[in-house]
């Protein structure tokens, strides 16, 4: 078949894909948006936390399943075309280790060896899991140098971002996200660090975010934050990144201990880099420590440790920073959560 019959033949097979847009009037309901949206181009669950063992050792954990809506669908009718594509990371920051330890999945959804439901949160790849059954969360995974199995107890709703779950992300109206959180999640279970499962339990943040444009073509990454506050309260804030490293748009919300719900416009959020890291393995560097202000109050932001750089070039093709970090006010600890760096090895693309 001569080249140009061959492309012709390649084209014919494929259909390109319209994403639905990202709109401010849909609204979230639960718990049909608990579930997968496989019509949009991309969409993650992502759960963070703080763990601690029997013997008072604190551990930082992350899983994070990703879908992908490939921008050509097949007309294949096999189960095996790549119509979505599901990848998965998982990391363990353990100071008495030194550096993260993590891993990554990636696969087609097909043949039931990975996938992810449109009516509540259950995700898989492989024997790697994330379910939502009843009020509660459970995840359970085995890496390549750890395993963990998790039970996460929701007592409060669905924390909406933006508004009531639209969430800007630039300037224009379609760079925008539909985004919830579920914070407080109380966390208990098992993690097995090679020298045997040992109990933990601790408190987890949960981030489910679907979007077909999340990013401006100006934005090169970006940081965020979400914290859980000491006084009961919760914070999440970002920034979007431009690609001389400033803020091209950023923003935020602040629940308050008594459910009082505070968004934040893009003005009212800054990140100040206070001492950067740079990776022996990478050589990239990342602002590890930062001043995060929404509003009238800052926190700064200190890593439990500073090797928690996650290499995913083998699943998402990206290289970047996930870590545990303590948030301090007036040099006391005002609460913990997680701190996410992206762009700073290449910039992303979403």
């Amino acid at each position: 078949m001569r080249r140009r019959e061959f492309l012709a033949a390649i084209g014919a097979m494929t259909l390109e894909v319209r994403y639905p847009a990202v709109e401010p009037r849909r609204g979230l309901s639960f718990p049909r948006d608990h579930g997968a949206h496989p019509e949009y181009r991309s969409e993650w669950w992502y759960l963070t936390g703080w763990l601690h063992t029997a013997r008072s050792e604190p551990l930082g954990f992350q899983v994070t399943f990703f879908r992908a809506r490939p921008p050509f669908d097949s007309a294949n009718p096999s189960r095996q075309a790549p119509r979505q594509i599901l990848l998965a990371h998982a990391a363990l920051a353990d100071p008495v280790f030194g550096r993260l330890r993590h891993d990554q999945r990636a696969a087609r959804v097909a043949l039931g060896l990975a996938g992810a439901s449109e009516e509540t949160t259950a995700v898989w790849l492989d024997d790697w899991r994330l379910a939502l059954e009843g009020g509660r969360y459970r995840t359970r995974l085995a890496a390549r140098d750890f395993s963990l199995e998790l039970e996460l107890e929701a007592s409060d709703p669905p924390l909406e971002q933006g508004e009531a779950g639209y969430s800007r992300k630039g300037r224009r109206a379609g760079e925008a996200s539909y985004y919830y959180s579920r914070p407080r999640l109380a966390a208990r279970g098992a993690v097995d660090r090679g020298d045997g499962s040992e109990p933990v339990s601790g408190s987890a943040w949960l981030d489910h975010e679907w979007s077909s444009t999340l990013m401006a073509p100006e934005a090169a990454g970006w940081d965020w934050v979400g914290i859980e506050l000491a006084d009961g309260g919760a914070l999440m804030a970002f920034r979007m990144r431009d690609r001389q490293g400033a803020a091209h748009y950023a923003g935020g919300t602040l629940l308050g201990a008594q459910g009082h719900r505070r968004v934040f416009a893009p003005g009212e959020i800054a990140f100040e880099p206070r001492r950067r890291w740079r990776s022996p393995r990478t050589g990239v560097e990342y602002p590890v420590a930062m001043r995060v202000t929404a509003g009238s109050e800052s926190w700064e932001l200190a890593p439990l440790m500073d090797d928690q750089e996650l290499d995913a070039r083998a699943s998402t093709g990206t290289i970047y920073w996930e870590g545990a970090v303590r948030a301090l006010q007036r040099g006391r600890e005002a609460g913990r959560g997680y701190l996410e760096l992206t762009g700073y090895w290449k910039p992303v693309r979403l």
